[in-house]
């Protein structure tokens, strides 16, 4: 049901009156969408019809491709992309003899969960500022914060951008540190030819409904290291012994003896795991979404277009969206600064949500209540952040919006600019 637009306000201060210029959408314009397309229909019927609904061939079709889309040997399907984050972070910790306290590099600007792993892990968060055109790990200020505690960076690709991944890994190798590339926003673009999460020591994504690739819940962790996707694969799995990872292992025993071996330790758990599998119903959704990726992507990036040849007209109060050279930019969301101080932010934020535009913050993490009461405040050491903290916000460009509703979208932001010339 359509949300109640304001009365118009008759003095200002105060947000104009409502959009009029043209036909008012039936409902909100999101921040994200999925859509089931006949494909997908057909495959989770397919799953239904066969009642088998754990770990089988979807799931198996679905981690292959998705591995080869993103370059690398190894996919691994689960709940969400947090759930990814969390059991990459615990494997390279066990693997590679972490302590509790030592340090991970992440970036001022993100969705909590980036941060919330670490901490769940029993490693220390230590805060990159950011870059102030694109909103991700600033490579430059990286060094000053590495400490002979530091063991690893999580590099985060927001709103549907790679990071400047060069100097980032480079530094990596220079130190001798673990890359985690956080890729829940991002997916399929590529940064200097090599696909986005083929960099680090693994990836991880999220397939979560107002994502790229939209499965309801989701994720996946991605990575070359064979030792490295068992574990992965066995953490999502309780800890269970890698013999017996999916109920079809016991299969391939050609003789007594191997039967015999798969049967007296498929009950075993080797660490203190976690039940973080996802079902074949969500890899059916998310196969047939892979099949048509070129077509998604490629309808955010006209999207993208659109919006910004529209608001360009509003450049000197807004820094729209940039692309960096070198880089794709699959526009998971269009995020925006208002860069003129005579504008508050927030003001413009409600009249665009009175007039059914949906929007969000810009990741606000530095001043997020558990944070300041963790860490204390933060924000002035970070200006970058502080400023997108204040200023920053995002709107959708999914490819369920159409032309109308972005000549809406425009029409918003018009009338709202026009009456404060």
């Amino acid at each position: 049901m359509p949300r109640k637009v304001a009365q118009t306000r008759a003095v200002e201060p105060g947000p104009p009156e409502p959009v009029s210029l043209r036909v008012r959408p039936d409902q909100p314009i999101g921040v994200g969408g999925g859509v089931i397309g006949p494909r997908a229909r057909a495959y989770v019927n397919d799953v239904l019809e066969t009642g088998r609904l754990t770990y089988g061939p979807y799931t198996r079709a679905f981690e292959r491709e998705f591995a080869r889309l993103h370059g690398t040997r190894f996919a691994t399907f689960c709940n969400s992309g947090t759930s990814a984050l969390q059991v990459a972070l615990h494997a390279l910790k066990r693997l590679n003899g972490w302590k509790d306290g030592d340090e991970v590099l992440v970036p001022a600007i993100t969705f909590v969960a980036s941060v919330n792993v670490i901490i769940q892990n029993g490693l220390k968060p230590v805060f990159v500022d950011v870059d102030p055109d694109h909103y991700d790990l600033d490579p430059s200020r990286i060094e000053e914060m590495i400490t002979p505690r530091t063991r690893a960076i999580m590099p985060v690709h927001v709103f549907g951008q790679p990071c400047e991944m060069a100097p980032i890994m480079d530094l990596a190798r220079h130190h001798g540190l673990r890359v985690v590339e956080d890729s829940c926003e991002a997916m399929f673009v590529r940064y200097r030819g090599a696909p986005v999460g083929s960099f680090g020591a693994v990836s991880c994504f999220s397939t979560y409904m107002a994502h790229l690739v939209t499965t309801g819940v989701g994720g996946v962790a991605a990575t070359n290291d064979p030792e490295l996707a068992t574990t992965i694969k066995s953490l999502f799995n309780h800890g269970r012994d890698s013999i017996y990872l999916s109920i079809d292992d016991d299969d391939d025993a050609e003789t007594a003896a191997e039967l015999f071996e798969v049967v007296s330790r498929r009950f075993n758990f080797v660490d203190v795991g976690y039940s973080y599998r996802a079902t074949e119903l969500e890899a059916a959704i998310g196969l047939a979404q892979l099949e048509g990726w070129q077509e998604m992507i490629a309808a955010r990036q006209a999207n993208a277009t659109a919006l910004s040849r529209s608001l360009m007209t509003w450049g000197d109060r807004l820094q729209l969206p940039r692309v960096r050279a070198g880089s794709e930019h699959a526009f998971m969301v269009y995020p925006l600064i208002v860069n003129d101080p005579t504008v508050d932010r927030d003001e413009l934020v409600f009249f665009l949500e009175e007039n059914l535009v949906e929007t969000r913050y810009m990741l606000p993490l530095l001043n997020q209540p558990v944070y300041r009461n963790l860490f204390g405040d933060l924000e002035p050491a970070y200006p970058v952040a502080r400023h997108i903290n204040r200023r920053g916000f995002y709107i959708g460009c999914h490819p369920g919006i159409g032309p109308e509703q972005i000549a809406y979208v425009a029409a918003t932001f018009d009338a709202f600019f026009r009456a404060r010339r």
